[in-house]
């Protein structure tokens, strides 16, 4: 069955973020993704946490206010991306966090698709006890982001063949994109090994939108998907008065879980 982890960087916003994964885990999740876990100690996480599995975090992205959006794919920034990634490894395995998000940066040609790649490799073989994923953005919100496609992923994980580095599938970003998550989903599912929800249009509480959630999972249950399934949206109320879509879903669980 798949699991299900809060993206503390988006939902449970109305107190401090170290206050965060505690609520995640009184509202039901079975853990938390936090994108740029860089302003608070480590030792300060490990405590707000609490046993709390950190399923994934981003690599640094550089100054965010500048226009930063990380630097594996800029050209000229490769000691930059080499020390970002450094970080975040060592964060990852302070924290136990499952999975490293490789964050691409804004470029765009054949050079930056090959240092790309080039850094994607490297970063699997300097921290080969973690895994890695990449993740195409919709370019409205991030413009001139590298990845932002996931036909382009789909070719780049062909190229680099390694079975730690997979795709992240944000269905939000999926809509945005390509204006039909479902058959994004259809055409990538095998290179999948993060799972991020969300409702669209409005980013708000999963669900609607034109893709079917139920669909979705019954996929997942069909590959024995053993990841994780994440909920970044911007809740339309405080968080824990939309979680209807979580009970539902751990219901639906429990059903198939008691039929097995």
């Amino acid at each position: 069955m798949p699991r299900y982890a809060a993206n503390l960087t988006m939902l449970f916003t109305e107190v401090p973020s170290l206050d965060r994964p505690g609520l995640a885990a009184q509202a039901g999740f079975d853990g938390v993704e936090i994108l740029f876990p860089y302003d608070n100690p480590a030792k300060d996480w490990q405590a707000a946490l609490a046993g709390m599995p950190l399923v994934l975090i981003n690599t640094p992205p550089g100054d965010w206010a500048s226009g930063d959006r990380g630097h594996a794919a800029v050209p000229g920034m490769e000691h930059q991306f080499r020390d970002h990634f450094l970080r975040a490894a060592d964060l990852a395995t302070r924290l136990g966090a499952a999975k490293i998000h490789v964050m691409a940066g804004v470029a765009k040609g054949p050079q930056a698709t090959q240092l790309f790649t080039e850094n994607l490799g490297w970063a699997a073989e300097t921290a080969p006890e973690l895994a890695l994923t990449i993740e195409p953005v919709n370019a409205d919100d991030w413009p001139g982001y590298f990845l932002n496609d996931f036909d382009q992923a789909a070719r780049i994980l062909s190229d680099l063949d390694n079975p730690r580095v997979g795709l992240q599938f944000d269905l939000w970003h999926a809509a945005r994109i390509h204006g039909d998550a479902q058959a994004v989903w259809d055409k990538h599912r095998a290179q999948v090994s993060h799972v991020q929800i969300a409702g669209f249009p409005a980013r708000a509480e999963p669900g609607g939108g034109g893709f079917d959630l139920t669909a979705l999972f019954r996929d997942l249950d069909a590959q024995s998907y053993q990841g994780w399934v994440a909920a970044e949206y911007r809740p339309a109320r405080a968080t824990v008065h939309g979680l209807a879509w979580l009970n539902a879903l751990k219901a639906r669980d429990r059903m198939i879980g008691s039929a097995v």
